[in-house]
């Protein structure tokens, strides 16, 4: 009866006004970012609310009365937090007098890491159409009172659906780690060229000189004043650069008390004090670098404890890929290979539409030639990038 009934499109002001048994039937358990706990956690902290600019309006498809679909949806004020960059657009919006804000987010807050999105049952996602759904989105946000949608960081079955030639798709670089069944860091090295494998030893031993050590702490082992100290290195990134942290302390200690198996912190330590940190979570064939800081800037550290670090974490694990997050081209000498990311958008007004696909086209052209020079300068003996 529910697969004959119309496709609809609601939303919803908190992940609570979903049932946690549908979201994780859609959704699963493995993916951090994808868990209930995550989002629940985010807004019982304050993190993402309409005074943070992050409105939460998660996407609920229905087949009648039953939930055949979700996704992480939010009302935008502001265009912080998301690593898919359009400061630019609204700034064109602003100079012609017209209204870019309010925008309706589909992403996972202030990740930048590739994932599923359109959370849709097999039944559904096999007969519906990429025009079908633009449609259904270009509609929603009518009826939401704002002006665009973007939908970020997707995966290849995401990416399939949206697919089609008159819908707006940028495309981004990034830079992962990939593990080919390596035993330890010492094998990882062996495949790097002399040079290469020389520099990262010279750069770790650098690091062990100053006298620097490294804790690991996961899940609900992770102490309070570990926990208290990461966050201060935390908020300490951000304050450098004069602006507020997008998360707050007691997200994280939800994020330990809910998802605990999938978090990891990795503490740097020097005369008995922590001295920097860096949060990681796992999922099921990737670990994810998220949140890093310190206090006081010593050399290679942020390597070490960021990168190095991570990649052993991810051995350790048996994880197939390690997502150090977004940008970065100092990663690439460090063995992490180019990636390509993409998002999808949808533009009400139509001169500016047709603006931002000529943009994006050029933008293309450019993120292609700089993906293809990036494979030619990864340190690998042999270069087997995927």
């Amino acid at each position: 009866m529910a697969e004959s009934a119309p496709l609809t499109l609601q939303t919803c002001t908190s992940i609570t006004d979903i049932p946690q048994e549908d979201w994780e039937r859609l959704a699963g358990r493995t993916n951090p970012f994808l868990r209930y706990e995550f989002f629940q956690s985010l807004e019982e902290s304050g993190c993402t609310t309409a005074e943070t600019g992050w409105q939460p309006c998660h996407l609920v498809f229905r087949q009648g009365s039953v939930i055949v679909g979700a996704a992480p949806g939010y009302l935008k004020s502001h265009s912080m937090g998301e690593y898919v960059f359009d400061w630019a657009w609204a700034d064109a919006y602003q100079r012609y007098g017209q209204d870019y804000y309010p925008k309706l987010l589909i992403a996972v807050p202030f990740t930048p890491s590739r994932g599923p999105r359109l959370l849709l049952e097999d039944s559904l996602r096999a007969n519906l159409s990429g025009g079908t759904m633009a449609e259904l989105l270009d509609g929603l946000i009518g009826q939401l009172g704002a002006h665009s949608w973007h939908l970020l960081f997707p995966d290849e079955r995401d990416q399939a659906l949206l697919s089609q030639p008159d819908q707006l798709h940028r495309i981004g670089c990034q830079f992962h780690w990939h593990n080919r069944d390596y035993s330890g860091f010492d094998d990882f090295l062996a495949q790097l060229t002399s040079r290469k494998r020389k520099s990262i030893r010279k750069e770790r031993r650098q690091v062990a000189e100053q006298g620097i050590r490294f804790e690991r702490f996961s899940g609900t082992d992770i102490p309070d004043h570990v926990l208290s100290a990461f966050y201060v290195f935390y908020q300490a990134t951000y304050l450098k650069r004069g602006q507020r942290p997008y998360l707050n302390k007691t997200f994280f200690t939800l994020l330990r008390e809910r998802l605990p198996e999938h978090l990891h912190i990795i503490m740097a330590v020097r005369d008995g004090q922590m001295i920097a940190g860096a949060l990681f979570l796992s999922g099921a064939d990737t670990l994810y670098g998220r949140y890093w800081g310190c206090l006081e800037e010593y050399n290679h550290l942020h390597f070490e404890t960021c990168y190095y670090q991570g990649i052993e974490l991810a051995i350790e694990l048996g994880l197939e890929r390690f997502d150090a997050g977004a940008q970065g081209e100092h990663k690439l000498v460090r063995g992490f290979e180019p990636t390509i990311t993409h998002s999808w958008h949808g533009i009400a007004h139509p001169g500016f539409r047709e603006a931002i696909q000529e943009f994006t086209e050029d933008e293309a052209a450019q993120v292609e030639t700089y993906y293809r020079e990036a494979q030619t300068l990864l340190p690998y003996r042999q270069q087997d990038s995927n």
